[in-house]
C-alpha cells in the first residue's frame, strides 16, 4: 500500500518515506572518480549523521580494494543500513558476504533490450522468460537464505514490458525479497508517467517499492518526487546527483522540496546539506555548479541592488527559504548590478563605519571594477574600503619566499617561508601538482590560526599565449565564516599563493 494518505482538502500527507544513498556506489561510478577507502568512510559517517536509511557503499564485484573499502564501512557500526550492490549472480552475492554488509541491492535485468544483451535470452521466447524468472528468484532465494536484506531491483524497468515487469518482482517476493526497486535507467521516465506507473505498483506489490531515477533528460528529481506522491517507500538519491553520464536524483533537490513543497517532514537533518555536498565535491574532485539548487555557489548569493534592497526589508522577497535551512549563510557580492544597500550591507559584515560621501566613493569603486568585467571579491571590497576609509590592518600573514618543483618522475612539491603573527614558520608539502602543494604548505604554515578550508578554487586565463596573465579566485571559509578572494599573475603557483594568503588574512 503506498504510504502516504489524502486529506478532506486533499493534500497528500507522506508518511515513514527511507532514503537509499548510493553515491559511494553509483556516484563513484562517475567518469574519473575513485574514492579510497578513507573517502568512503568520510563520506559514509556524513550520510548517517544525515540520516539516510541505507548506505550502497560500493560493488563487492568490483575489486579486492572495493571490498575492502565496504566491509570497512560496514564494520563503522553506523545507524543507516551498509548495502552492496549486486548483480544476478550467487557468486556476487558471496562476495557481498565476506564484506559484511547488512543488505544486496541485487539488480536484475527487465527490459528485453538489456535482458538480450545481458543474458542471450529473448523473452518473446516463453522458455526464455520462464528461465529469467526462475534466475533471479533463485538469486534472491540465496541471498536470503544467507541472512541479507535483498532490495530487489529491475534494471531498465522503464523500458520494460509491464507485464513482464510485475511477473519478474512476483518471482522476487516469492522467494523472500524484501523491498522492489523500480530503476529508471537511463531517464526515460516523465513525472506523468511515472505517477502512473507507481500509482499501481505501490498498490498491486506485495513488498514497498523504491524508485531509482537517472537524470539524462534532467528529470531524476522530479520523477522521485512523482514517485514518493504516487506511494513510493523509498528513493534512491546521490549527494550532489553525481552518477555516471547525468547523474541520479538529487538527494538535496528532493529532500527540501518534499519539506518545502510538500510540507512532509523526511526526517533528514537539512542542516548538514551543504557541507555534506561540499564534502563529496572535494573527495570527487567534481565542482558544483554555480547555480545548482540549494547547494551550488550562487544560490542564497544576491548581486543586483534592486534584489538586495527589497531583502533587507523581508527575505523572502527574493529567497523561498532560508539558507540556513539547508546549512549556508547569505551571501551579498558586489559588482556591476551592485547598488548602494548592497553596500550598506557588506560594511556592516565587515563591521565598517563610513559616512555618505565615503559610501558614495566605495560605491563608484565597485561599479568601475564591475564595468570593466571584474569580479569584486570580499578581498577587493575590503581593500576598497579600507582605501577610502584610511584604514591601514598589519597582515597576519605575511609571505616572504615560496618554492615549488614538478616533472616526472618526481613527486610535486612546495616550500613556504611565512610570518605568521611575527614568528617565522617554514613547511613543505606535497601535492597532486605544485599548485596543490604549495597551498597545502601554506595551510600547514597557518594551522595555529584555526582549521582554513579552502571550498572553492577557480583559474581564468586573462590574456592568450603562454604568458597568460590568469586569476585565480578562491572561497575559503572558517568557524562558518566564508570569504572570496583573488590573486592575478603570470605564474599559476604565485596567483594562487597570492589568493590564499589574501583570503586567509581577510578571515582572520
Amino acid at each position: 500500500m503506498p504510504l502516504y494518505q489524502l486529506s478532506k482538502e486533499g493534500i497528500i500527507l507522506f508518511e515513514n518515506l527511507r532514503f537509499l544513498d548510493t553515491t559511494l556506489r553509483d556516484g563513484e561510478q562517475t567518469p574519473g572518480v575513485a574514492l579510497s577507502t578513507d573517502d568512503k568512510i568520510k563520506i559514509a559517517t556524513a550520510l548517517d549523521d544525515l540520516g539516510v536509511h541505507v548506505i550502497e557503499a560500493g560493488s563487492a564485484v568490483t575489486s579486492a580494494g572495493e571490498r575492502a573499502a565496504i566491509k570497512a564501512v560496514a564494520g563503522l557500526g553506523l545507524n543507516a543500513e551498509i548495502c552492496s550492490y549486486c548483480r544476478m549472480r550467487t557468486d556476487d552475492i558471496d562476495l557481498a558476504l565476506e564484506c559484511d554488509v547488512d543488505s544486496v541491492h541485487l539488480v536484475v535485468p527487465s527490459s528485453n533490450l538489456h535482458i538480450e544483451t545481458k543474458l542471450k535470452k529473448d523473452i518473446r521466447n516463453k522458455q526464455d522468460r520462464e528461465d529469467v524468472l526462475r534466475m533471479a528468484g533463485e538469486v534472491a532465494e540465496y541471498a536470503k537464505a544467507h541472512g541479507l536484506i535483498v532490495e530487489f531491483s529491475a534494471e531498465d524497468a522503464s523500458r520494460a514490458d509491464f507485464k513482464f515487469l510485475k511477473e519478474l518482482y512476483a518471482s522476487g517476493t516469492d522467494n523472500g525479497a524484501d523491498r522492489l526497486c523500480f530503476c529508471d535507467t537511463v531517464g526515460m521516465l516523465t513525472p506523468e508517467r511515472t505517477f502512473t506507473i507507481f500509482s499501481e505498483l505501490s498498490y498491486s506489490a506485495n513488498a514497498p517499492v523504491s524508485v531509482h531515477c537517472h537524470n539524462d533528460f534532467g528529470l531524476a528529481t522530479a520523477n522521485t518526487i512523482a514517485a514518493f506522491r504516487a506511494g513510493a517507500a523509498q528513493g534512491h538519491v546521490t549527494i550532489n546527483g553525481v552518477g555516471e553520464r547525468s547523474g541520479n536524483a538529487s538527494l538535496e533537490e528532493v529532500v527540501v522540496q518534499l519539506e518545502h513543497l510538500y510540507g512532509m517532514n523526511t526526517g533528514i537533518k537539512t542542516k548538514n546539506l551543504y557541507q555534506i555536498s561540499r564534502l563529496v565535491s572535494r573527495l570527487m574532485n567534481i565542482p558544483v555548479a554555480p547555480n545548482k539548487a540549494l547547494v551550488g555557489g550562487n544560490s542564497f548569493t544576491h548581486e543586483a541592488g534592486i534584489h538586495v534592497h527589497d531583502l533587507v526589508k523581508n527575505t523572502a522577497s527574493y529567497e523561498p527559504i532560508s539558507p540556513e535551512f539547508v546549512g549556508r549563510t547569505r551571501r551579498i557580492v558586489l559588482g556591476k548590478h551592485a547598488g548602494a544597500s548592497s553596500i550598506d550591507l557588506a560594511l556592516t559584515e565587515l563591521r565598517l563605519d563610513a559616512n555618505p560621501a565615503q559610501k558614495q566613493e566605495i560605491f563608484k569603486r565597485v561599479k568601475e571594477m564591475g564595468d570593466k568585467g571584474l569580479r569584486v571579491t570580499d578581498a577587493d571590497l575590503q581593500t576598497i574600503a579600507e582605501s577610502v576609509l584610511e584604514i591601514h590592518c598589519e597582515p597576519t600573514v605575511k609571505l616572504r619566499s615560496f618554492s615549488a618543483v614538478s616533472g616526472r618522475p618526481s613527486i610535486p612539491m612546495a616550500s613556504v617561508i611565512l610570518e605568521v603573527n611575527g614568528k617565522e614558520e617554514v613547511c613543505v608539502d606535497t601535492g597532486n601538482g605544485p599548485v596543490d602543494a604549495a597551498i597545502r604548505a601554506i595551510r600547514r604554515a597557518v594551522s595555529s590560526l584555526g582549521d582554513i578550508v579552502l571550498e572553492e578554487y577557480h583559474v581564468d586565463a586573462i590574456t592568450g599565449g603562454t604568458d597568460a596573465l590568469v586569476e585565480v579566485t578562491i572561497k575559503m571559509s572558517k568557524d562558518g565564516k566564508v570569504i572570496t578572494s583573488r590573486g592575478a599573475r603570470t605564474d599559476i603557483i604565485e596567483a594562487s599563493v597570492e589568493a590564499v594568503i589574501n583570503g586567509m588574512n581577510r578571515l582572520i
